[in-house]
């Protein structure tokens, strides 16, 4: 331990301070000597006796591979500053690669001491910033790094398993240094490949011609190996669109050192491709990507500008993502059970009745108050039933579907509902109700094209007896087939409705879910 700093922070006073952002990746800030007991504790036995009671402290931390080059010196293991060689910056470099492939996040601290005079403007100028900047552009002491290990939450494995069976892509986009943010995919499971697999931008060609036909999976129905990329903010801003239409194809990318513009870049670019792009993330940062994202979702503990913005908040864990999604497909599943339902068995079985009687002579076998109840009631009860129906046992093994050629209504729910079950629900009721007039003594032809005509030998009110039985056997009838087949026809016609990339982002077709840490 490094021991209790109450008497460090009473020995100085904080003048002003440069928050941490994620385009500058450090926080700057400047104190005076408030009890020179303070020299010993926070500076070298050299600098404490060159240091003066009108200088400033500036101190610094962020991002190593921003700020190493900045350093010309470092301290020792004794506390003696001394002059930073490439020897010393090429060790730093190596324990600042080692431990970002643990998993670490890695923070170098340094310091410099301004003379008095070097700022000439005072704290509370505006012109001061800029000048602290400037300052910490060079010579900087390098004071050592921090490897923070900030493990992922316990349910993350799980919940993009689930998600990737479920047909999802899954993305990481961070703040993070590269090795730090592969490491973490890893152990989160949204990169499976090795270390050695996982490829770079150089695998990104910028013309058609020469780019690799392999990663290109939806023309070939053939299992192809998973591709993972890692691809860092910087390297964004040089790819063409043909580099971005190779990159959006991977099964796993890892988006690192980005910041807000990049974030927001990647949700419209995966968008631009017809895919359906959900992004999680809880930081201001955030906020414009959670607004751009076909569906934002922000985490219940994320700052106030990041659950403004998005559509959906998670109040207790990451898993809630997986019971919306299933939700949602559950939603789409219900809604095409329900039509496919109120089509044949409203509609098309009240439709033919009236279209017997008027063409054919034959009685409206169906009276206009059973219409009524259809329409009032039977209906309205069976499709209540069907849209809280249990979700599919293969409701996440799906693949989500294109919201633009996947629809809610499509030919193939309009073949099913009106060429197969229409028709064949409409047969059987005419034939049920006419083959128990037929019981009755009351054979079809005498209905034939007689427009309510009878034979002598029939009474009337007798037929007109039967023919009340007739349409209620014809009520009855018309509906047990569209109701079984709307709760029966998931593996038929129903497609899956996606949040997200997170992001596919959830696959794209794929949504693209862009998990943001």
């Amino acid at each position: 331990s490094l021991g209790p700093v109450t008497e460090t922070r009473e020995s100085w006073v904080k003048t002003f301070e440069i928050a941490f952002n994620s385009k500058n990746k450090y926080m700057i800030r400047t104190f005076t000597l408030a009890d020179r007991t303070g020299l010993d504790l926070a500076l070298s036995l050299t600098e404490a006796n060159e240091f003066r009671q009108n200088d400033t402290l500036l101190t610094i931390k962020g991002a190593p591979d921003v700020l190493i080059n900045r350093c010309s010196m470092f301290v020792d293991r004794d506390g003696v500053s001394k002059p930073l060689d490439e020897s010393t910056r090429f060790s730093i470099s190596c324990m600042k690669d080692r431990w970002s492939s643990q998993g670490k996040r890695v923070i170098l601290l340094g310091r410099k001491t301004l003379r008095h005079g070097t700022i000439q403007s005072s704290p509370t100028d505006a012109k001061f910033e800029d000048e602290i900047m400037e300052q910490s552009r060079t010579g900087l002491t390098f004071v050592g790094i921090v490897g923070i290990v900030d493990p992922p939450r316990d349910e993350i494995p799980s919940v993009v398993g689930i998600l990737r069976r479920a047909g999802i892509r899954i993305f990481m986009v961070t703040g993070d240094f590269a090795l730090t943010a592969q490491a973490i995919a890893a152990e989160c499971g949204i990169i499976t490949n090795l270390p050695g697999a996982v490829k770079t931008i150089t695998a990104l060609t910028r013309d058609e011609v020469s780019a690799p036909s392999s990663i290109d999976k939806s023309a070939d129905p053939t299992p192809q190996p998973v591709t993972s990329i890692v691809v860092s903010g910087p390297e964004l801003i040089t790819l063409n669109e043909c580099q971005w239409d190779q990159l959006c194809r991977y099964d796993e990318i890892v988006f690192a050192r980005t910041t807000p513009e990049q974030k927001l870049r990647i949700v419209r670019e995966f968008q631009s491709r017809d895919e359906i792009v959900g992004m999680t993330g809880d930081g201001v940062n955030d906020a414009p990507s959670l607004k751009a994202a076909d569906i934002g979702i922000a985490l219940g503990s994320g700052s106030d500008i990041a659950i403004e913005a998005a559509d959906m908040v998670l109040l207790e864990s990451f898993s809630a993502i997986v019971h919306a999604v299933q939700y949602g497909r559950v939603v789409f599943d219900n809604l095409k059970k329900t039509i496919a339902y109120l089509l044949p068995a409203g509609s098309f079985s009240e439709f033919w009745p009236v279209f017997g009687n008027v063409i054919f002579g034959i009685p409206q076998i169906l009276s206009s108050f059973l219409m009524i109840v259809i329409c009032c009631f039977t209906d309205c009860a069976a499709a209540i039933v069907l849209a809280y129906e249990a979700p599919e046992a293969d409701v996440l093994l799906r693949r989500p579907r294109k919201p633009k050629v996947d629809r809610l209504v499509n030919w193939q729910l309009m073949l099913q509902t009106y060429a197969f079950i229409g028709i064949l629900e409409s047969i059987a009721s005419f034939a049920m109700a006419f083959w128990y007039l037929e019981r009755q003594g009351i054979p079809f032809s005498v209905f034939w094209f007689q427009y309510g005509a009878l034979p002598d030998n029939l009474d009337s009110d007798y037929v007109a007896s039967k023919l009340a039985v007739a349409s209620s056997i014809y009520f009855v009838n018309r509906g047990s087939p569209s109701l079984s087949s709307g709760s029966s026809m998931a593996h038929f016609l129903t497609t899956s409705i996606l949040i997200m990339s997170p992001q596919n982002s959830p696959s794209h077709l794929q949504s693209t879910s862009s998990i943001s840490l």
